[in-house]
């Protein structure tokens, strides 16, 4: 399997609508309902910055797990929409060239195209990561009050609802609490919202931990369908992008957890006092520890290793 580092995407059939930290989204033609392409490029973000090289096969994992997310939470989470309609561009002849459409095997899929939510909805299964830091200050998570005595890295009592803001390129999120979530996506709505991201969280870590995974937190995103007005889950989906992933059998309260996911990455730029700077180029053995876990947890949670998904879409 080709190991090419894609962090620009080439495609120039299509109209480019928008480029992010990790996904460009191009403009499909106009079907029966509105649609977009997701590319999901090689790139990483660790404290809301690029870093210079990417990660070898990247897109291909969080676009292929993604896909697998969504047809499992459609089967444990009542009523839930989703925007994913399948992968690759649209069979429609001629639309992108041999070579694009060589390019985006495995690392797009064709979407509905909605109105975004300007949350991100995050869910916390335990107190870990910026949640501890504010916990050992103030016994709160988000401005949410806590169990006295809880000690790092413990599951909470019940998965909790700490959402934050949606900062455009280049900016940071800022944690905020439920109510202030409530005043940005308005009252008809913010029920709704916190409602599906719970059960989508209950329902992955259930399934991850029979997996021998657990997820300790991840954020979701949504979109509204303004002629239906319903409510549908977008972007990715609990990968090691958006998510914290444990080891069950490794896992120890009380202290920090060894990761798969982009963990490993963030202790290496804050150990190096290069975090949060622009330009910083990875050493060949922190992309290729990224590399591997991103491929462990993948082949944990799907079943399949990479080239068996990739391989499963020639047929």
């Amino acid at each position: 399997m080709a190991s090419e580092i894609v962090t620009s995407i080439p495609l120039t059939s299509l109209p480019r609508l928008s480029q992010g930290k990790v996904r460009d989204l191009f403009s499909l033609p106009n079907g029966e309902i509105p649609t977009l392409l997701f590319v999901t490029s090689d790139r990483i973000s660790a404290y809301d910055v690029i870093l210079k090289n990417g990660i070898p096969t990247k897109g291909s994992i969080l676009t292929l797990l993604s896909a697998k997310w969504f047809d499992v939470l459609s089967s444990r989470v009542p009523g839930l929409k989703h925007h994913f309609l399948h992968l690759g561009p649209p069979s429609v002849s001629g639309l992108v060239t041999q070579d694009e459409k060589n390019m985006l095997r495995g690392r797009s899929m064709t979407v509905r195209r909605l109105k975004i939510f300007p949350i991100e909805a995050i869910v916390r299964g335990y107190v870990t990561g910026s949640a501890w830091a504010e916990y050992e200050k103030t016994q709160t998570i988000h401005d949410l009050p806590q169990p006295a005595g809880l000690k790092r890295c413990e599951r909470l009592p019940q998965p909790i609802y700490t959402p934050s803001t949606k900062a455009e390129l280049g900016d940071k999120d800022i944690n905020i609490s439920p109510d202030e979530a409530r005043k940005i996506v308005g009252d008809k709505y913010a029920s709704r919202l916190e409602e599906l991201a719970l059960s989508c969280y209950k329902a992955g870590a259930a399934y991850a931990e029979e997996r021998g995974i657990i997820i300790a937190d991840t954020k979701f995103e949504f979109g509204l369908d303004e002629e239906t007005d319903e409510i549908y889950l977008v972007d990715e989906v609990l990968t090691p992008d958006s998510s914290r992933f444990w080891s069950k059998a490794d896992y120890q309260v009380g202290r920090e957890q060894d990761s798969f996911d982009k963990q490993m990455l963030r202790n290496w730029l804050t150990d190096n006092g290069l975090k949060g700077k622009e330009g910083v180029e990875m050493p060949p053995d922190v992309v290729e520890s990224t590399k591997g876990r991103y491929t462990d947890v993948f082949e944990r949670l799907t079943g399949n290793s990479l080239e068996e998904a990739l391989k499963g879409l020639e047929n």
